[in-house]
């Protein structure tokens, strides 16, 4: 019964596993068809694996462009969530009063608030900012990162904070008896420690700003600035969709974001387990 059951285990399994991939497959393939091939049969295979449609992708796309532009918002609001959210976390866990208690209350709490009740606010005080106060926060990439960075620091704050509490305080006790500072206890005990979660959540957040359309919409107009799931826009018109150039688009979109998956992938479920459970 148990070796029956497992089968039936692994075959559904495997069929969820279809189900999840069948959106890829469908992609990928048909980014190799001309329109006439696509419409005739999209689940088939291509009759040729000719590249021409991922260079007309690349070329409408700018595509070089959206890549440099996807990576520097990308790379530098992760770096910036980072340092950030795990010097706070800490903080929080060490001082254990009920101002830090209230504070990662705020940081858990505004993590159930979703995006879309805030967008159109949000939008009206960067504009506020830039008119009166002049600092530039829509239509340039340091404003779309000052976003990510509020928007991803309280899901990093909760994972930090779950980590933090398993790192033994003695080791801190020990390196200030030693004269280390508050600045070098944790960037060279505490933070070193926090390499699983510190990978968990780059990969988490990498994903997520990677992927991200709605907030880049909001926050970048000109053509040069856009991201690259902003440049798959152009193949989305108001009455035609060139689809088979919209997925060589897609497929060259997420291709960077899945090799650095491949190789981060096994810091994912350690880190959020230490992370969030403990």
């Amino acid at each position: 019964m148990k070796r029956t059951g497992k089968w039936i285990l692994e075959i559904l399994l495997f069929v969820f596993a279809l189900a999840f991939l069948s959106p890829v497959y469908i992609m990928v393939v048909n980014s190799f068809k001309n329109r006439a091939e696509l419409y005739e049969n999209t689940l088939a295979l291509p009759s040729s694996l000719s590249f021409q449609y991922y260079a007309k992708a690349m070329e409408k796309m700018n595509f070089l462009t959206a890549f440099g532009n996807s990576l520097y918002v990308t790379v530098v609001s992760v770096i910036i969530v980072v340092i950030l959210s795990s010097m706070t976390a800490w903080m929080l866990v060490r001082k254990d009063n009920k101002v830090s208690k209230a504070i990662f209350l705020t940081f858990v709490a505004t993590m159930l608030i979703p995006f879309q009740t805030l967008m159109m606010p949000l939008m009206q005080v960067m504009d506020w900012i830039r008119t009166h106060l002049h600092i530039p926060m829509l239509n340039t990439h340091e404003g779309l990162i000052y976003m990510n960075v509020g928007f991803h620091a309280s899901m990093a704050v909760f994972l930090y904070h779950g980590f933090i509490k398993s790192v033994p305080v003695a080791l801190e006790e020990a390196a200030t008896l030693d004269g280390c500072s508050k600045f070098g206890l944790f960037w060279r005990i505490v933070f070193p420690m926090l390499k699983t979660i510190t990978v968990t959540i780059a990969i988490l957040d990498v994903i997520s700003m990677w992927n991200d359309y709605l907030l880049p919409s909001l926050t970048l107009s000109d053509k040069g600035l856009r991201t690259i799931p902003l440049s798959t826009f152009y193949f989305f018109g108001e009455f035609t969709i060139v689809w088979n150039l919209a997925m060589a688009g897609l497929t060259l979109a997420i291709v960077p974001v899945v090799i650095f998956y491949f190789f981060a992938q096994k810091y994912i479920i350690k880190g959020i387990a230490a992370g969030a459970v403990k």
